[in-house]
Order: structure tokens, then sequence, then C-alpha cells
């Protein structure tokens, strides 16, 4: 059998669930000299909240950073997490935005695209993939594990067929709540690997406690490559621990190679980035790391869980915590049964609790739920409850076909936008993405190089002088 291979999630996921992705550039490339070593699968070090966390609250350029790790990290793969036709954002963007998005990701360093869609649309997946793999980079597409009537191993294991049909270069079950359980994952992982030619990924989290033991039977099961990420930021809301599960398969037919002693070496950079976040209260260790049994109970994510009480305590109605749980599988189940994930996790919670507090369903709709119901987001996996639908949406009509198909062209607009500030062609992608973070991210740029080398601006336009 191949060594089963690792992905290390400890510059993107790992501080993404456990530090709100406030992990510098400056905290990393220390320890890059090690990671290169090690001979992981991959390393995912970019896409998700990252991008927006550079920008909004780090002071960097996520495209500086990209190309930085880049030129650390010369003998490993990196990997970034894209929403499909959403990008890094909660809104689907035109094709030529994602298009080139996904160009100028790989261009500038990206090895390994993995690309999902929160309701496991296809459609919303296409352009990324089909991009990923014009200009050379791998794709890898993943599905959005749930449970629910509809979300069985028979409709994984399509679904899964359609990814290779597209043409995916691997797929991820991507467990992004810890509900994928060890029996579970042996038995899906086995019918994937039945189904497909592709390598099959596992990604997990150990919010519940069992993630190590849903690994483990993942890769007796014939998975090949496995999230984890070391001990600093490793387990509870981030991923397995690299180290106990390289040390778990060490000598066994699953024999990772890796060694462990350039693991040790490694995480021993994290451990003062590690403290230093619990001093400034970007984590909260005794939170991050404990075991939340609720999840496996009403399938809701920990972030879901503490937007909810956020609501309630707002609301001065944390009495009706036990109500907004029961609420929210009535509401999912009346939505068409959608994934948990950024955003329909926010969508269903945020109904939930105006549900409970208005006393009355479905009395208060936010813009999102009805944006949900009109197919605005994509297909929904099991049929919407017409009832519902009527009271809602009443005779509005429902998108049916791909979102984005309605999304002219948007490049030239933001390019025009933004004619001032741009310094690199990557710039406009930063400004499609969060427009007004990214225009603040801009002027301040552009203040600090004026006051560095007031020489070096064209002062009529603003521009570089190059």
């Amino acid at each position: 059998m191949a060594k089963v291979g690792i992905t290390d999630t400890i510059l993107r996921d790992a501080h993404q669930s456990q530090a709100a992705t406030r992990m510098r550039l400056e905290d990393m490339l220390p320890a890059c000299e090690v990671l290169d070593k090690i001979g992981y699968y991959s390393l995912e070090c970019w896409g998700g909240a990252t991008f927006d966390s550079c920008l909004r609250f780090l002071n960097e350029d996520p495209w500086d950073r990209l190309r930085a790790l880049r030129k650390a990290l010369p003998n490993t793969k990196l990997q970034m997490l894209l929403r499909g036709q959403n990008i890094l954002g909660y809104k689907h963007y035109a094709d030529d935005t994602v298009d080139y998005f996904v160009k100028k990701s790989i261009d500038n360093g990206i090895d390994i695209i993995r690309i999902f869609d929160a309701l496991n649309d296809v459609r919303n997946m296409e352009v990324a993939a089909k991009a990923t793999i014009k200009y050379g980079g791998i794709a890898e597409l993943a599905m959005c594990y749930t449970i629910s009537p509809v979300h069985t191993e028979d409709y994984f294991v399509q679904l899964a067929r359609d990814y290779e049909a597209m043409g995916a270069d691997i797929i991820c079950i991507k467990d992004m709540a810890n509900l994928l359980l060890p029996y579970p994952a042996y038995s899906l992982v086995k019918k994937l690997k039945a189904a497909v030619k592709v390598p099959i990924v596992v990604h997990t989290h150990n919010t519940t406690g069992t993630g190590d033991m849903t690994l483990l039977k993942a890769i007796e099961a014939g998975a090949d490559v496995v999230d984890t990420a070391l001990s600093p930021l490793g387990g509870g809301t981030a991923q397995p621990v690299t180290e106990s599960l390289v040390a778990t398969l060490n000598g066994t037919q699953y024999d990772t190679g890796l060694d462990l002693v350039l693991l040790t070496q490694a995480a021993e950079f994290f451990k003062p980035v590690a403290e230093r976040m619990n001093k400034d209260g970007s984590r909260d260790a005794q939170r991050v790391l404990a075991v939340d049994v609720n999840t496996l109970r009403y399938q809701v994510p920990g972030g879901m869980l503490s937007n909810l009480i956020g609501q309630l305590k707002q609301a001065g109605k944390m009495d009706k915590f036990n109500d907004v749980l029961q609420e929210i599988p009535s509401v999912r189940e009346d939505f068409g049964f959608p994934p948990l994930v950024t955003p329909t996790s926010q969508i269903v919670g945020t109904q939930a609790v105006m549900n409970v507090i208005t006393g009355e369903r479905y009395k208060m709709v936010p813009n999102e739920s009805k944006a949900l119901l009109r197919g605005e987001y994509g297909r929904l996996p099991a049929p919407i409850n017409k009832a519902v639908q009527r009271q809602i949406l009443g005779d509005e009509p429902i998108i049916t076909g791909r979102p984005a198909d309605d999304i002219a062209p948007q490049l030239e607009g933001f390019r025009k936008d933004i004619a001032e500030y741009i310094q690199q062609d990557e710039d406009v992608l930063s400004y499609a993405s969060f427009p007004q973070v990214a225009k603040k991210f801009f002027e301040a740029r552009q203040a600090r190089q004026l006051k560095s080398d007031p020489t070096s601006f064209n002062q009529q336009n603003g521009t570089m002088v190059v």
C-alpha cells in the first residue's frame, strides 16, 4: 500500500478554527525551512478566511503572503480553499472573476485548489474546476458532509462520480462540523474508493472528540490523504494533531513516512505563536480545545452555536436557547436540508432564532432566507416545504438555472472602480472579494508609500512611477 499523505493545516485552517485566522506571515516564515523538509503531501496555507483577515485585521497583502510562502517552501505543494462561485466571499461572482482569481492564485504559487459549494451544487463549482485544470493546478473537489434523510452514502457516491466526470484530480470529504463518525467514515470511504479512480482525501475537525478515530478508520478504508494540524494549534475545533496520527501509523502498513523529529522541530516554532494568541485574546484555548458533543446532537457547528448565543443574548432571550436548538432541524427541513456551512448555517440559525423570539414561525424573514429559497445560492438538496415557500415568497419565481448565469462580466468594472489604487494585477481581485476593506487597505498602503518616498507617486493620478 502507498504511504498515507498528510496535508497539514497549521498555516490556514488550524488558526482559522482556533484563533479567528490571526496568524501573521512573520509567525509562519521562521518555520518554513523545517516544514519544507518534512515531506507533507501538501501544506494548506491560503484561501478560506485568510484573505479577509489579512486585509481587515493584519494589514497584510494576501498576495504578498502567498508569494513569500511560495519562495520559502520550494519543495512542498501549497494548497488553498475556494468557495466555488463565491470565491472567498459570501455571494456569487461572474465567471470572468472566478476564472481570473484561479489563474492568479496558481500564478502566485498555489498548486492544489480545494473547491466546494455550500449546497454541493456542482454547477457552482464547474468554472473554478475548469479554470484550475486549464491553468495547470490540481483540482480537489470537496463534498460538504452532513447528515439528513437525503444525504445518504448513495448521495455522496453519486456526487463523487459527478466530480470525477467534471475532471477532479482528487475528491475530498469535507466534514466541517465533525459529524462524520469513525465507522460511517470507514463505510463511506470504502464505497467512494470502489466508485471512483481518483484519490480520496478526508478533512474533519476534533470538535466532538472523534476526529482522530474518524481519520484512523478512514485510512483503514483506503483514504489516500488526511488533514491534520501540528500540535500547538491542533485538536479541538481544528484538525486532529499531526504528530499523534503519524506516531499511530508509524511501522504499520499505513506509515506516512514522516519524521517525528522534524515534526516536533516544526511544532516548536508555533508554541510561542499559540501562547501569544492566548494572551492577546485571539485564541481562547479552554473553549477551542473543549469537547462539544452538542454538535452530534443538533448537527450545529461550534461557530454557529456561538452566533446563536450572541443573537439570543442581544435580544435578552437566552432562556429560549434550547427552543432554538430544537427549531434549527425544522427550519433546515423546511429549507430543503442544506448542509450547515457558511453561509447556510448562518441563514438557518438566524431564521430559527427569529421564529422562536417572535413566537410565530416565519413572521420575520431575513433577505438571506428569501434568497436561499429563491435559488440565489443554488439548488437545494431536497424539495422546499411548499407551504413555507408560499408564506415567504408568495408567487415570486424560483431560479432553477445556475445563479451565475445571470451575472454579467465584472472584472473591467472592478478595474475602473479602483484605477487610482492599482499597483499589481491582483489588486482587482482583492477589491472584488472585499470592496470596502480592500479600498481602506489600498489607501493605507499609498499613505505609507508616500510618507516613505513622496517622489514615488504620480501626483495627478496617484499611480506608482515604475
